[in-house]
Formats: structure tokens, sequence, C-alpha cells
């Protein structure tokens, strides 16, 4: 989700955690996606909303923009018009059947050519039942009533559903335009903070919005002060530090050093997938490496990767990566018989 620091929001208001504080209630402050975003403005403005799915990763503005332009849609009659169900909700046959189809007949006073609007998020977890019963109250009731199906994977909508809406594909946002964000956030609450604490903030978060702001709030809330250090304890990730000293020492063949980073990230008891993971990462934008010699480690994270997801799930397969990757800075001749 994308968050903002809406109008609506007041900095004086504790009580709510800050990615629903800063939630945004307008499109132009929805952060990134910015050509999908522009197709939801055009529908704010024509007022001809088609049924939507919106797919793409966890946090980065599907349900966030859906709202946004219902409220452009429906103005004061948001409350009334507007159905939501999230993933807590019970959402089998039963609900489609009843909570969603009695909604859809309710009549509701809406501006002239708008519509009620029904959203539900994590729409690819519903079964297959329960999709097919949509699908018939799509049919149904397509005069009166528009569907806004937010998921991860698009591909676990069943075709009939997907055939009649439009679908709009979200990518991860970028970090500048999560640093943007946090910067603003941390205006607004009075946080102090380091540019180096919100770059690590948004490292840890990966283009997730929603888990930036979150780590934002506990970094502030145990520490009053956004660090490095303070960001990877209270996300208890591996720390980019030791990756990029582990990648230096594979980068000039000192195998015996960077086997020493990896068992060190080991004792102090992060698993192997959080290991990798973090090494993927920082290889992505570890600039002492060309786009040649990168293209290599990604593939022997890649394949070290899915052993690990396999279940190798060993100190050894990890010090075997920090080997082939040291082995790509060693002559041929060293290896030969």
């Amino acid at each position: 989700m994308s968050t903002s620091n809406s109008k609506t929001a007041s900095a004086s208001d504790n009580s709510l955690p800050w990615v629903e504080k800063y939630r945004p209630v307008e499109l132009k402050d929805v952060v990134g996606n910015q050509e999908t975003v522009e197709r939801l403005n055009v529908i704010s403005t024509t007022g001809n909303m088609p049924n939507l799915i919106l797919a793409g990763a966890p946090g980065i503005g599907k349900t966030t923009s859906i709202l946004c332009l219902a409220h452009a849609l429906l103005g004061s009659a948001y409350k009334e018009a507007v159905l939501e169900l999230n993933a807590s909700d019970d959402r089998g046959i039963d609900v489609v059947r009843n909570r969603i189809k009695m909604f859809a007949q309710k009549k509701v006073n809406l501006p002239a050519g708008r519509h009620k609007i029904i959203i539900l998020d994590e729409a690819d977890s519903m079964t297959p039942g329960a999709q097919q019963a949509l699908r018939r109250t799509m049919e149904i009731y397509s005069n009166t009533t528009r569907f806004a199906l937010a998921c991860n994977l698009s591909g676990k909508i069943i075709e009939p559903i997907q055939s009649r809406c439009a679908i709009l594909r979200y990518g991860k946002l970028q970090n500048e335009q999560v640093l943007y964000r946090l910067v603003e956030i941390c205006k607004a609450e009075s946080v102090e903070y380091t540019p180096e604490g919100l770059e690590a903030i948004a490292f840890s978060a990966d283009g997730d919005m929603r888990q930036a702001v979150n780590n934002l709030q506990s970094t502030a809330s145990g520490f009053g002060l956004i660090t490095p250090d303070n960001v990877f304890r209270v996300c208890d990730q591996p720390h980019p530090v030791v990756i990029r000293k582990m990648l230096g020492n594979c980068a000039k063949g000192e195998v015996d050093e960077a086997v020493a980073c990896v068992s060190l990230l080991w004792t102090q008891g992060y698993s192997a997938v959080d290991i990798i993971t973090a090494i993927f990462r920082v290889v992505k934008i570890y600039d002492e490496l060309d786009e040649e010699k990168k293209l290599k480690y990604i593939r022997e994270i890649g394949i070290t990767h899915m052993r690990i997801v396999d279940g190798l799930q060993t100190l050894v397969q990890l010090q075997g990566l920090a080997a082939r990757l040291s082995k790509f800075a060693l002559p041929e001749k060293a290896f030969s018989v």
C-alpha cells in the first residue's frame, strides 16, 4: 500500500498506525506506478468505471488506489455505496451469494452515471466456487454495481472473471519514491533520522511501502532515532554491510574471508532464506561489479536459492555459494588438475 501525508490526517492523532494515518485519500497523493494511476484518474474524470483487477506485489498501492478512486467517483455517498472485503473476511461461496448479492441489490442514491463499488482484497485467495458465483453476480448486477479485485497473481482469477475486467498491473516502488514519503512522515511526526537510516528502511522494505512505514514507526517508537543499526535491529535482517564485505572478498577471490562473512551471519541466527534473499538484494545494487559479472553472481544466487527452498537450508550451501562467487575472480589455471 502506498502511503501519503493525507489532508485528513492529523499529526497529533497518535491512536492510528502511521500506515493508516498517512494513507492517501486522493489519487494524486498515491506514490509510484504513475501510468496505472493516470488510467484511474481518467476513470474518475469520465465516471465510466469498468470492473477492475489490480494485480501486483503486496504494499504497493492497489487497495489504496481503488479506495481513492471510489472517493473521487462517489463523494459523500462513499460510505453507503462501497463494500470492502479484505483477506480477514470469510469469502466463500455463501458470502458471495448472501452479503455481496444483498449489497448489489441495495438501492443507494448516487450521482448520475455512478455505480456502487465492491472491493475484494486478496481476491486470488477466493475458492473456485466462490469465483464462479461472483462471475454470475457480476453479470446480473452490471447495471448498478462495479467490482474491483485486488490480488497478487491475476492468473489465480478464473478466466470468465478476467474477461469481464480491465487488468491494471502494479510494479514495486523505487527506493527514491519510498524515501520521499518517509521523509514527509518523519517531518510530520518530528522523528529524528539520518539519511542512511531511511535508506536502510527502503532497502529492507524492497519496494513495499506498507512495510517501509511500519518499519519506520517501529524504529521511531523503539529507539527514537532512525539509523541503519537501529533499523536492522527492528527488521531483524542480515546487515548489508556484512554482505557487501562478503561480495568484496568474492570479487578479489578471497574465499576464506567470504566464507567467514557468511558464517558470521549464520551464527547470528539468520535463516538460509533470509541470508540468500539479502545477498540477492545487495548484488542488484552493488556498483563495484560490471554487468557481466553481476549476471553470473545472480545466476549462482538463484541456483542456491532454489536448493534452499527445496529444503537444503544448511550453512554448507551458503559457504558453497561464497566459494563459487569467489571462483569468478580466480584464473582458470587455478582449477586445472
